[in-house]
């Protein structure tokens, strides 16, 4: 795709997520005409900061940490001094006891006592043994790799919260992806026979806005409109007008529309099918409809007293709770959290957006997280003072047995459509993280702008995720010239 239309007409840029504002930002940096559109009040997407009575809120927990040293320099850019050095801690509840993340020997061996570490030992010798490469799911991948005692032990009770469906369910892209580069299960397998691979530390700090990821999303929005582009919230965009190959009007709240002369969108797929007109043929809407979203609510609570732990956040690895992992704010940044006199975490419910979960009531919401606190052990209910609840929808794009055939046929489809690009997480129904979500957007307008020829759904999948001190990369490649027949969605999720 080249920059061989008009340039009068402006660049849509749909969604003010990380992808969708790092758009914005790279296109007003070429003095390329530049609209925004944002649903919601707030930029941000996933990766805002919600503030209530001075309390701030990280949904999901974001820690700015990137191998591409282009997304480093633009973070460092947007944010200068307010982009903070944080120490990086995180650690798994798991039968009433913490455990160091990664694992290490010694640790393990005191808290899951020699019987269940033999027993553990001997299912990974066994994994071993076993053929790879011909895993379909989640389960079989990491069982064959690292045991299936170990998988029981520490992963199927949080999978299974995390996706709402059982681990044999979920594709095994989702392990090759999330697991690549094997911070965690690298470190078990040393525990327990030693680190002959000569396994890699994770980072032991990386960096934070000092008033939470939104921050950078909000910073990123007032460069924007500086340079004279436009970014407009509780905008939805409401119809994509095609003509021929091309996109020739945005419909947006109120009745207004632009004639763009490129796209880029971070809409969920379903969504941008959905919204096209005329509409996509019978089997792209149905391969839309299929696709399915996880969802998730942050339920936080403010404590009089100390914080309950020093962690960013703990993975709760406990059948018995509800709640999947606990972040302590402060943790993230003292400013996150106004009076020192209270800790204030954040407990996340994964859930699908309709079900029990999500449509309880804030209250409930509040007494279920305070409850489940207390079951924990980690502190007693009367220290809590209020809670606040929100929630997330379509916050992970979910890989379970048919995504990557529907995702093939939106693609497709899509890429009959000369002036769109899709980025950014439920752009591409890939699960990145933030970095790579701005990096796909880096790459659209290079495309736009260059002719680049940058293939964006390449972006992240050949990458390595885990936050390990490795040396830098960069996660892209450009599109074949010649694009293979029944070319993989993602090489490895």
């Amino acid at each position: 795709m080249s920059d061989t239309h008009s340039n009068q007409n402006p660049t849509a840029v749909i969604g003010g997520g990380p992808a969708g504002l790092t758009a914005g930002w790279e296109l007003v940096k070429r003095d390329r005409p530049t609209v925004v559109f944002e649903a919601e009040d707030q930029v941000g997407g996933i990766a805002k900061t919600v503030e209530i009575d001075g309390y701030r809120f990280d949904l999901g927990g974001h820690r700015f940490f990137t191998k591409s040293k282009e997304v480093q320099n633009l973070w460092n850019e947007v944010l200068g001094e307010e982009f903070l050095l944080r120490p990086r801690m995180s650690r798994i509840y798991w039968n009433g006891k913490f455990l160091d993340y990664p694992l290490n020997g010694a640790d393990v061996i005191k808290k899951l006592g020699p019987v269940e570490v033999t027993r553990s030992g001997m299912s990974y010798l066994r994994a071993t043994m076993k053929r790879k490469g011909d895993e379909e799911t989640f389960e079989e991948w990491v069982s064959n790799r690292f045991g299936k005692r170990l998988f029981d032990l520490f992963f199927r009770s949080y999978t299974e919260k995390v996706w709402g469906v059982p681990t044999s369910e979920i594709r095994a892209e989702w392990a090759a992806q999330r697991i690549k580069g094997l911070s965690f299960w690298s470190a078990a397998k040393s525990a327990f026979v030693g680190n002959k691979d000569n396994v890699k530390s994770l980072i032991s700090e990386f960096h934070y806005p000092r008033f939470g990821p939104g921050q950078m999303w909000e910073a990123m929005t007032d460069h924007i409109r500086d340079r004279g582009g436009e970014v407009h919230l509780e905008t939805p965009v409401e119809k994509l007008v095609v003509e021929g190959n091309r996109i020739v009007r945005v419909d947006y709240a109120g009745g207004e529309s632009i004639e763009p002369d490129q796209v880029i969108s971070s809409l969920p797929l379903r969504q941008t099918v959905g919204i096209t007109e005329p509409a996509a043929p019978k089997e792209v809407v149905e391969a839309a409809q299929g696709l399915r979203y996880r969802d998730f609510l942050t339920v936080a609570l403010v404590l009089d007293g100390e914080d309950l732990f020093p962690d960013n956040w703990i993975y709760i690895h406990e059948p018995d709770v509800e709640v999947g992992r606990i972040q302590n704010f402060r943790s993230w940044s003292p400013w996150m959290v106004p009076d020192p006199r209270k800790a204030c975490v954040g407990l996340e419910y994964f859930c699908f957006e309709g079900d029990e979960l999500w449509t309880m009531d804030d209250d409930k919401l509040v007494e279920l997280a305070t409850k489940e606190l207390a079951q924990l052990g980690l502190a007693d209910p009367a220290r809590v003072e209020r809670g606040y609840a929100v929630r997330v929808p379509k916050a992970y794009p979910m890989y379970d047995i048919n995504y990557a055939e529907r995702v093939q046929v939106i693609r497709d489809w899509l890429g009959s459509i000369e002036n769109l690009q899709q980025v950014g997480r439920n752009g591409l129904h890939r699960y990145n993280n933030s970095d790579h979500s701005s990096l796909t957007a880096i790459r659209a307008v290079e495309n736009i702008c260059d002719g680049a020829g940058h293939d964006i759904w390449a972006v992240n999948a050949e990458s390595v995720y885990h936050e390990e001190d490795t040396p830098e990369e960069q996660p892209y490649r450009k599109a074949p010239e010649t694009p293979a027949m029944n070319e993989p969605v993602v090489s490895e999720g």
